[in-house]
């Protein structure tokens, strides 16, 4: 059953950095087009996408940080490599562009591994987006994040805004911040729940890492699960709730390390997890 797991620390990524740590477990994509504020192009989208998608079967790499080079995380869509193309558009090319967007936010949400995004300076529109679909966010006090898609003529309703960023900061918040597009300020973000914890910029990596790292090191298949369950409860009752979770907690209690944590309780020692 193992026979398409592979590791990826030796990918080569095109279009952003990719670098994983010495063991694999941890990986750090980072958006590296600073003169341009790290946006988006047709074909980093689509590496973004098949990455994640090939995450699910990774052998190795167990946490994932995303972020930006040159102080910035992502500016979003390139205005003249996406925006103007997109003018020149017939309808069914523009419907496969934004499926292909919502896609890389699927991908993010559907890998098994927990995603941490690094934030600072400008975080805008499909950036905002790729941030909102990490599972965990860090940022720095100049982080701005901005859903700003009606400051094109677009409707707020864009890689599944309206659906996400709701559950996050509440529906009145993000209404506000999906009417009017304007940015959120990090402050704001710290206080409204979009961000987990602010840094300095000079730590900020670090610091996601080392979460990362953590997460890598502990239980990784009861974090899968976890996870699954995050993002497969929001369209559930209370009581599919409770029977998912109480299946896969037992599924969790058949686990290795279910039985390490255990046997190093009774040893009064710290357990050494090793996601299995």
């Amino acid at each position: 059953m193992n026979d398409d797991r592979r590791p990826f620390q030796a990918y080569t990524a095109r279009h952003f950095q990719w670098q994983c740590s010495d063991d694999g477990r941890v990986a750090t994509i980072t958006l590296n087009r600073p003169e341009k504020k790290n946006p988006l192009t047709f074909d980093s989208y689509a590496e973004l996408r098949d990455l994640f998608l090939g995450l699910q079967r990774a052998s190795d790499v167990r946490a994932v940080v995303i972020t930006g080079a040159g102080g910035n995380f992502c500016s979003g869509g390139d205005v003249f490599e996406i925006i103007e193309p997109l003018t020149r558009m017939p309808a069914p090319e523009l419907l496969r562009f934004t499926r292909m967007t919502g896609d890389l936010v699927k991908a993010i949400k559907r890998a098994p591994q927990p995603v941490i995004a690094a934030l600072d300076g400008v975080c805008a529109g499909a950036g905002a987006m790729v941030a909102l679909a990490a599972d965990l966010r860090l940022g720095t006090p100049a982080a701005r994040t901005a859903f700003l898609f009606t400051r094109v003529g677009l409707a707020g309703a864009d890689m599944g805004a309206c659906g996400l960023l709701p559950r996050v900061i509440g529906q009145g918040r993000a209404a506000e911040l999906l009417f009017s597009g304007r940015a959120m300020t990090a402050d704001e973000g710290a206080a409204w729940g979009f961000f987990n914890a602010l840094h300095a910029p000079g730590e900020l990596l670090a610091e996601a890492q080392a979460q990362a790292r953590a997460l890598a090191d502990g239980p990784w298949f009861a974090h899968t699960m976890t996870k699954t369950m995050l993002n497969q409860e929001w369209a559930m009752g209370l009581e599919e709730i409770i029977e998912s979770e109480a299946q896969a907690q037992a599924i969790c209690m058949l686990t290795h390390d279910f039985k390490r944590a255990f046997d190093a309780f009774a040893a009064k020692q710290a357990p050494k997890f090793e996601g299995n």
